[in-house]
Order: C-alpha cells, then sequence, then structure tokens
C-alpha cells in the first residue's frame, strides 16, 4: 500500500496538468491566428494613442516624458526664529521626448533652484495653513515652471506635484 500511493499521487498530478492544459488551452491556436491577433491589438493600441485635446487639437500619448526628481524636497518652515514644520514634496517633470539625459545632467542645478523657490514660497506663508489650496499651489507651480524653464527651456510643459506634506514639529 505504502509503494502504491506515490504512483496514485503522480497519477492524480498528471491528470489535473493535461485538464487544465486542455481548458486554459487558446482557442484556434494556429501561428496565423495569432498573427491576426496581434495585427488587430497593434491597430487598436494605435488608435486610442491618438487623442484630442480641449482645443480638438490631436496629439499623440508620447508627446511627452515625465521625468521624476530623484529624491523628495524636505523645506523648513520658519516661525520666529525656530522650525514649526517640516514640508516634503516630491516633483515630476512634463518634458518633450529625448530630454532625459539634459534632466538628468542638470538635475542638480534644478534641484538648488526649486529649493529656493521653495523656501522662498515657505517664507512668504505659502505653507500655512491651507497650504493645499488650489491657488496657492499653482503659485508655487508656476514659479517652479518659470525655474525648470531657465535650464531646460520650453521644453518642460509642466511641473507636477507628486505629492506633498506638512509635518509640524
Amino acid at each position: 500500500m505504502k509503494k502504491l500511493l506515490p504512483v496514485v499521487s503522480l497519477l492524480v498530478g498528471l491528470a489535473a496538468g493535461i485538464g487544465a492544459g486542455v481548458v486554459l488551452a487558446p482557442l484556434g491556436g494556429t501561428k496565423e491566428d495569432a498573427k491576426q491577433e496581434d495585427t488587430k491589438a497593434e491597430k487598436v493600441n494605435e488608435s486610442s494613442d491618438e487623442k484630442k485635446d480641449k482645443a480638438g487639437k490631436k496629439y499623440e500619448q508620447s508627446d511627452y516624458e515625465y521625468l521624476k526628481l530623484t529624491k523628495q524636497f524636505v523645506v523648513p518652515v520658519v516661525d520666529t526664529d525656530r522650525i514649526a514644520a517640516l514640508v516634503t514634496m516630491s516633483l515630476s517633470l512634463e518634458v518633450t521626448p529625448g530630454k532625459t539625459e539634459d534632466f538628468y545632467a542638470l538635475e542638480p542645478k534644478l534641484r538648488d533652484g526649486f529649493l529656493q523657490v521653495m523656501f522662498d514660497h515657505a517664507n512668504s506663508g505659502g505653507f500655512d495653513g491651507a497650504f493645499t489650496d488650489s491657488d496657492n499651489m499653482n503659485v508655487l507651480r508656476k514659479a517652479l515652471l518659470e525655474t525648470a524653464r531657465k535650464d531646460l527651456g520650453d521644453d518642460v510643459s509642466q511641473v507636477l506635484i507628486m505629492s506633498v506634506s506638512r509635518q509640524d514639529v
């Protein structure tokens, strides 16, 4: 009986594997059918990449690349000569394709400029109260975009704030 148990379990496992293969096998599995399916999928992807913006102008999804700055920014909020809070932010840039090398070559300079903008924003009270108010964030985005365009030119279309948090001390 002990010698028969491994053989039976082997046969049951083999039968289950064959059954799963039959049930999960693709229908009409010829190479020609697979090529036709791939061609259909490519056409669907091409048509979904083309969209229209608000003005009706066609653009493709590949018109922009999104480049994430490697580290978060930490900005102190100073109140009467002491640090009252720390604000952390993560940023990404929306740029025209092909600017990745330029971006990473200039990242230290970009980080320095962005930090200066954030320090100025914090010193003017931008991170006090309802600091995530859309008007307040738009002022910060605009200043960050101007700084990015000084270094990368008009290839930068937007500065995206990926995360922002404030920790009171």
